[in-house]
């Protein structure tokens, strides 16, 4: 690092005078091209319908997606990234990967509304499954694995059903597919899997350090998908392990892995910038999850804080962090705001 003249010689806040000056100056720039917005689709017709822990969020039927992408398109923002409620759970989630699925629908309304529109989906099972767990369980007499617990999430067979959903969604004309369950060798299957059905030009966006995190409280009402018993220690990582996030995301890149992901990302802004600094050439997003849009909802409906003031420097801490995209419920108040500056 230079050494620098002390003061007086040097008076940093030269260049901190005016507006002008410190925008001139300004390492870190956010843009509303860097934001990837959140939707949650169901079943229905004219559903508009609040997320109670998320004020702003909602649920929304495939109807009203046409007109919600449009103004997310008229504000600048390039993405979203989809989440479906299915009209019906079962213990491996069948409409995750049915031709006509919930999120199979909103794809194709979103695609012909807005052709530009890039549209991401997870490729999960939580949301679809009756128990909310993010693979097939360990369930039955006998057990398939009787050396593991029953109710133990399996690895290897969900494999095979995230590589369906992913095809079903590319067929669908997702313009990215994002795994999120952290099950190991899940790139791989789902990049064979596309591979094989010619859907080698759809990218993958790996949700490849996802901390087993209290944040996601308020996604889970938003996707109707709390596990019905126990929690996701056994699959995503501990928050206490940072050495192990490069460990991930390196086995992600191998399997195939266009793009990585950390989330949460304010409570892990450390991690995403260890992971920008090993892997710099890869696109980096990180989740601003719910409970971190909640709890500034909530402390600026108290008047505890400045809501445009605060989510805007948060934001601005995730890209300065290492982030090239960043997916947050903010996006459409941000893209407003910083339209306004």
């Amino acid at each position: 690092m230079a050494k620098f003249p002390t003061f007086p010689t040097s008076r940093p806040r030269r260049l901190r005078h005016t507006p002008a000056l410190r925008a001139m100056v300004r390492e870190t720039e956010l843009n509303p091209r860097d934001f990837i917005y959140p939707l949650f689709v169901r079943h229905g017709q004219g559903i508009r319908r609040e997320v109670p822990s998320m004020p702003g969020v909602f649920q929304l039927s495939v109807d009203q997606l046409a007109a919600e992408a449009e103004e997310v398109a008229s504000l600048g923002i390039p993405a979203v990234i989809l989440f479906g409620i299915p009209a019906q759970k079962d213990p491996v989630g069948l409409e995750n990967f049915a031709p006509d699925g919930i999120v199979q629908q909103a794809v194709r309304t979103i695609k012909e509304a807005v052709p530009d529109m890039v549209v991401v989906t997870d490729v999960c099972l939580c949301e679809y499954t009756d128990h909310g767990h993010c693979g097939l369980l360990n369930v039955g007499d006998p057990r398939p694995h009787p050396h593991l617990p029953e109710g133990y999430v399996l690895n290897d067979p969900t494999l095979e059903i995230i590589g369906k959903v992913a095809v079903s969604h590319a067929e669908a004309g997702a313009d990215i597919v994002a795994p999120s369950g952290m099950m190991d060798g899940m790139v791989q299957a789902i990049r064979r899997a596309l591979d094989e059905a010619q859907y080698e030009h759809i990218p993958i966006l790996s949700y490849a350090v996802k901390y087993a995190s209290g944040f996601y409280g308020p996604f889970r009402d938003a996707a109707e998908s709390p596990p019905k018993f126990g929690d996701r220690s056994s699959h995503q990582m501990d928050p206490a392990n940072a050495a192990e996030a490069l460990k991930e995301a390196s086995i992600d890149i191998a399997e195939g892995a266009d793009m990585l992901m950390v989330k949460p990302a304010l409570p892990y802004l450390d991690v995403i910038r260890r992971v920008k600094d090993a892997f710099p050439e890869v696109p980096l997003a990180a989740y601003n999850v719910s409970g971190e849009y909640s709890m500034i909802k909530a402390a600026a409906a108290n008047g505890w804080l400045d809501e445009r003031r605060v989510v805007l420097e948060a934001l601005t801490a995730i890209k300065r962090a290492g982030a090239d995209l960043i997916l947050t419920y903010h996006a459409k108040d941000a893209a407003r705001w910083l339209a306004s500056d």
